[in-house]
């Protein structure tokens, strides 16, 4: 035993470390140890992953546009009318809720005496247009444009507070209060202008001096009911000693001002040959006087919402035309005689809406404006009829002849129109009204009105000139002299004659009127 172990055995405290065999590392790579099949399920969570991020994607997306198509026509969400939400609700829907709203508002004015009177937004000289509040309604978000703009248009979290469409007539506001509490003896009046019917101007009602209503707060409590209707807001006036509000001669401009516009016309124009002037009247109930009580100055304001509504009726009515199919009266080669009946367009007026602002821009500028409406146009079609009968009276023989199919029937004695002062005209006409007697009146050359009885066998052609039996002036078509027995325009004939042309030419028939006038009778 060697020296050190029995040192070890003897309990000594030293430890001698003999060295131990050493055994060359070999190092495997991770790999190695990895079993194929471990692998190869470690990819399946990323893969899951993955997966279900692009269903979400998927449905989100999908979301996303069913959505928008089902907010189309209806308030998106995080739209807020009145307080409340009214995402989702439909045009009509929106209405009764605007309406709904526009009711339930009320503005308590208080003073220091202890008055109160409770007013509705219309006692206040609020117009509210319900139309045109839905339709902000429905725009609401929607109109955001560009990418964001859609995502927030279905964004619930992404507020639109929307306010009632509406404007406020500060005259109004002041005159309503001021009769709620102040005695008429005592109370300060603006003046104002009226309208007078009668004499289609407006004119100017004089005001006074006296006590008035400081109304700021009643205005406040009115724009806060607009933001948010609905409830019942307060206001509380004071009173102060003035002198009249609106001096006369303002009001005196203001209705100058508002002749201007009923003096300079606006016309809507079809764009084929038919037009409507706006009547005076119903521009005169659209001007609104509003008057700047601290100014002293009156202002002309528009009513759009009885523009719009006095347009949507009218225009349709005024505008639209019924297709007509012109009738043409052909010979046998098909050469047009006359035009029986004019041919005319089918007109539908469209986008009668956007008429509204285009006439409160005429009446703002009071130049008054030839406005076009949209419409949609059918052009007309035309039927070519053949004249089975033609009737030409010929001034130079005083003769009328009958043509059936071209081929002389008939021909009468006759005498025309008196030379150089009743001629009958030349053209080509058609006879177009008929009666188998009649009552004629018109003016002699000395200005007398002359009155023939039961003439018989009447068929007009040109106005009021036309075929007739003229028992009266046997002479002059005996001896076809138009210079001292010519008629008024009339072709006169004997009784039987004109009976034939009554009996045998229908309406339709074509009359053509030829020749010069002779110098007498040719005869």
């Amino acid at each position: 035993m060697s020296d050190e172990r029995e040192q070890a055995l003897a309990g000594d405290d030293t430890v001698v470390s003999a060295p131990l065999p050493v055994t060359p590392a070999v190092f495997t790579p991770i790999e190695e140890f990895v079993m194929p099949e471990a692998k190869k399920k470690s990819r399946w969570p990323l893969i899951l992953t993955l997966s279900l991020i692009g269903v979400l994607l998927v449905a989100a997306v999908a979301g996303f546009f069913a959505a928008r198509w089902y907010f189309q026509d209806k308030a998106a969400p995080g739209v807020t009318f009145a307080g409340s939400s009214v995402a989702g609700q439909t045009k009509e829907q929106l209405k009764d809720t605007v309406t709904n709203a526009v009711k339930g508002t009320t503005i308590t004015i208080t003073d220091n005496d202890g008055n109160t009177a409770a007013a509705k937004l219309t006692d206040l000289g609020v117009t509210v247009d319900v139309n045109k509040t839905v339709s902000n309604l429905l725009a609401a978000k929607h109109d955001d444009g560009g990418e964001l703009g859609y995502i927030n248009a279905v964004n619930p979290f992404d507020r639109s507070n929307v306010s009632l469409a509406a404007q406020t007539n500060e005259l109004d506001l002041a005159t309503y209060v001021t009769d709620k509490f102040v005695d008429e003896d005592e109370r300060a009046v603006a003046s104002t202008i009226t309208y007078d019917a009668d004499e289609q101007a407006f004119t100017t009602v004089k005001g006074q001096e006296g006590r008035a209503p400081e109304t700021s707060k009643v205005l406040a409590a009115v724009r806060d009911a607009i933001n948010v209707p609905g409830g019942n807001n307060t206001a509380s006036i004071s009173y102060k000693n003035v002198d009249m509000p609106v001096s006369v001669s303002a009001a005196r401009q203001a209705a100058n001002e508002a002749n201007i516009r009923l003096n300079n016309k606006i016309v809507l124009d079809n764009g084929n040959g038919k037009t409507f002037e706006l009547p005076v009247d119903a521009v005169a109930s659209w001007i609104k006087p509003n008057a700047d009580l601290d100014k002293g100055t009156i202002s002309l304001t528009y009513d759009e919402q009885a523009i719009g509504k006095y347009l949507g009726q009218e225009v349709p009515n005024q505008l639209n035309q019924d297709k007509v199919s012109q009738e043409d009266a052909v010979d046998s080669d098909g050469t047009v005689l006359v035009t029986m009946v004019k041919g005319v367009d089918g007109v539908k007026v469209k986008n009668v809406a956007a008429l509204t602002p285009k006439v409160v821009s005429a009446l703002q500028s009071g130049q008054g404006a030839t406005i076009p409406v949209d419409s949609d146009v059918d052009a007309f079609d035309t039927v070519q009829k053949k004249s089975e009968y033609r009737i030409v009276v010929d001034r130079a023989s005083q003769t009328a002849t009958v043509y059936r199919n071209g081929q002389a029937v008939k021909t009468f004695l006759v005498c025309t129109g008196t030379a150089g002062k009743h001629e009958t005209d030349l053209g080509t006409y058609y006879i177009y009204l008929k009666y188998s007697v009649q009552d004629m009146t018109g003016l002699n050359d000395d200005g007398s009105r002359y009155l023939s009885k039961d003439v018989k066998w009447v068929g007009y052609f040109n106005g009021g000139e036309g075929f007739h039996t003229a028992s009266w002036n046997d002479y002059g078509i005996a001896h076809g002299d138009p210079v001292h027995y010519g008629s008024h325009g009339c072709v006169n004939m004997y009784e039987a004659d004109a009976k034939w042309i009554y009996d045998n030419c229908p309406e339709g028939t074509v009359v053509q009127v030829v020749g010069d006038m002779p110098s007498g009778a040719v005869r």
